[in-house]
């Protein structure tokens, strides 16, 4: 079950830096996670500032 990012996000950045599989990357209005990269390791959910990352 990857993890997903809310509307919350702010476009900070902070998700993307700590991924250690490369699964987030930038969208329109916010980062988004590849569901097929994603490793469920949960070090961005514990990263993001605002609270807009959880497991789907």
């Amino acid at each position: 079950m990857a993890y997903m990012i809310s509307n919350d996000c702010t476009m900070c950045g902070a998700c993307e830096s700590v991924c250690p599989v490369e699964a987030i990357s930038a969208g329109d209005n916010k980062y988004v996670i590849d569901p097929d990269t994603c490793t469920d390791c949960g070090t961005c959910e514990s990263t993001c500032p605002v609270s807009a990352i959880s497991a789907a």
